[in-house]
């Protein structure tokens, strides 16, 4: 079974930064997209960006675009989210997700995955 841990959320302030982590394990797993999301408390969860596993290709949310960077590290099985530029409208539970499959809703931000993490809190205050 494939396992998606987050790490490297906590308290920012505004204009701060931080990296998030999502390591994988289990069985050899080759996604065809992995990506980050978001829940901000009462909303639905929402897309931040995703990349090409294979390609490195990204795509970003609107609201993210210029401020976070989606990065991988293939060796390492290990997928970043960096952070800058923090606003409190950051605040959320962030997911990452993982999907094989060559629809790439994922990669164009529909919340479709074969795998999800458990989440990891940012808290940004003003």
């Amino acid at each position: 079974q494939v396992q998606l841990v987050e790490s490297g959320g906590g308290l920012a302030q505004a204009g701060g930064s931080l990296r998030l982590s999502c390591a994988t394990s289990g069985p050899t797993f080759r996604p065809y997209d992995m990506g980050w999301f978001r829940q901000p408390p009462g909303k639905e969860r929402e897309f931040v960006g995703a990349i090409s596993w294979s390609t490195g290709n990204t795509n970003y949310a609107d609201s993210v675009q210029g401020r976070f960077t989606i990065s991988r590290d293939n060796a390492k099985n290990t997928l970043y989210l960096q952070m800058t530029g923090l606003k409190p409208e950051d605040t959320a539970v962030y997911y990452c997700a993982a999907d094989s499959s060559a629809a790439r809703s994922l990669y164009l931000g529909v919340p479709s995955a074969d795998y999800w993490g458990q989440g990891t809190q940012v808290t940004v205050s003003s």
